[in-house]
């Protein structure tokens, strides 16, 4: 995520393992192969990845199943398993994946996220995944759970609670605008500047500007725009960015919408 004012920006980066699922003369899908070495980061990886399967479409969007289950839940099933070597972990982590089933993973959550994932992995090798389809069923939970779009992310809004514990009143008056919901942007920390500031990613718009969130939803059960400034009163700045768990959801299902146009 973007720093500052772009706060509400989604930066891709670090393409390092990435590769193209087809040729880019001919356009073929590339060829099925077996006995491949995992390639990514072991905790977010599809089952056919583990069983040494080359990946392709339906393998980035089982990956992108567990790291929305991973901001949901705040762990995996399958972390903090202890091993002697890296192989050892890798197998640990493949068993559990492979014994924890999709409704045990997605409990608790609607059952649109189960099937997210019983849908990928009906995918074969070489199919073309029915985005529109993944997109329509979290736009429907989206709408159905009463949001709308706004410019805050969950992260926005504690980096800015952090920020204004950490800075004196004084040194927050000279801000500008700040996002839709009336929060000033995020101060970043100093020692936490990442590549993006370097402006050498390329920036994706997170959400429609367009749209903001339902009168009545959003933080403390009201409107994020119609809370007290944290300018005005220090000692409320806490209280008026405390997040609820209706909120975490419906910001989590915004970055599936904004996940599966990429």
């Amino acid at each position: 995520m973007g720093l500052g004012r772009r706060a509400n920006q989604v930066y891709i980066i670090d393409f390092g393992l990435a590769k193209k699922y087809r040729d880019t003369s001919t356009h073929q899908h590339i060829p099925y192969r077996e006995n491949k070495n995992l390639t990514g980061t072991a905790r977010y990886a599809s089952m056919n990845t583990h069983l040494g399967i080359e990946q392709s479409r339906r393998d980035d969007l089982e990956s992108l199943g567990y790291v929305l289950m991973y901001f949901l839940k705040g762990s995996l099933p399958w972390q903090g398993l202890k091993a002697g070597t890296k192989k050892q972990k890798y197998e640990k982590i493949s068993e559990r994946k492979v014994s924890t089933s999709i409704e045990a993973l997605c409990r608790g959550y609607p059952t649109e996220f189960a099937s997210y994932f019983h849908y990928c992995r009906s995918l074969r090798f070489d199919d073309k995944p029915d985005y529109a389809y993944l997109k329509r069923i979290f736009r429907d939970l989206f709408i159905r759970e009463g949001f709308q779009f706004d410019y805050v992310f969950d992260w926005t809004i504690l980096k800015y609670q952090q920020s204004q514990i950490a800075t004196p009143p004084s040194r927050v008056l000279g801000l500008g605008a700040g996002t839709s919901s009336g929060l000033p942007p995020v101060i970043p920390n100093a020692d936490r500047q990442s590549v993006e500031e370097e402006g050498r990613p390329v920036g994706l718009s997170s959400v429609d500007p367009s749209h903001r969130r339902i009168s009545g939803q959003g933080i403390n059960g009201g409107s994020i725009s119609k809370q007290k400034s944290p300018l005005a009163n220090d000692s409320t700045a806490s209280r008026d960015v405390t997040l609820s768990n209706s909120t975490l959801l419906g910001q989590v299902k915004r970055i599936i919408k904004a996940s599966c146009c990429l």
